[in-house]
């Protein structure tokens, strides 16, 4: 499906099941099978899967989804997919999806390099958000930050002309690792002009770790692209 073809396998996260509530372990079970894709052998049909032609918005590990289910609540117009590992993340988002009576999303529970790879479709995605993911503070492990030259040629490749791109860290390093690595592939243009890092839209709803990182003192860094 890509020509990106030796995108790394070392992981850009580490399962922390961390304490799943009665109420979260009931969403998985019973709310899995409306929202939730199970990965085939086949690419991800998103007209097939929303039931009408929209926008796509793919959201990269959304935590507790609170973000991505105010973003759906905000834009019935578009679908959402979401992709997070971390099974009490995925219920609390189920369980809001249900009780936003929200339509527009679905939710996949897999590696996102890999999902980009083999089954999101070529220039299918109006959107790619990626806020706050895990920063790997310590140099030995910079490696595991999943933006990296080949994941951004893969965003290139899945993104439709014109498409946006937005990025946030709490971590200043990763944040101009970010802006670094995605200018120099040439293929987005940063819409805040030249090498420069954006403000924070006000379109961006708060994320828990957002809140997280500004109770420690951490600056907040946008960086928004549009694909050239």
């Amino acid at each position: 499906m890509t020509e990106v073809k030796n995108l790394r396998r070392i992981r850009s996260y580490v399962r922390r099941e961390g304490r799943i509530t009665s109420a979260q372990r009931d969403a998985l079970e019973r709310l899995w099978p409306r929202f939730g894709l199970d990965l085939t052998s086949e690419p991800l049909d998103f007209q097939r899967i929303f039931g009408r032609t929209a926008p796509v918005t793919l959201e990269i590990g959304f935590g507790n989804g609170e973000a991505l289910a105010t973003l759906a609540q905000n834009s019935t117009e578009r679908d959402f997919i979401g992709i997070e590992v971390h099974r009490p993340g995925v219920g609390h988002l189920l369980r809001l999806l249900e009780g936003r009576g929200l339509k527009n999303v679905r939710v996949i529970s897999e590696d996102a390099a890999i999902v980009l790879r083999d089954y999101i479709p070529a220039a299918s995605l109006s959107e790619v958000l990626l806020w706050f993911p895990d920063p790997w503070p310590k140099k030995r492990h910079h490696k595991r930050r999943l933006v990296q030259p080949e994941f951004v040629r893969l965003l290139h490749e899945r993104l439709t002309a014109g498409a946006r791109l937005h990025m946030a860290t709490d971590w200043e390093d990763y944040a101009l690792h970010m802006l670094a690595t995605v200018e120099a592939d040439g293929g987005f243009l940063n819409t805040s002009g030249g090498a420069h890092l954006s403000p924070r839209p006000a379109s961006r709803p708060p994320t828990k770790f957002e809140e997280r990182g500004e109770q420690l003192g951490h600056r907040v860094f946008d960086l928004i692209y549009r694909r050239i």
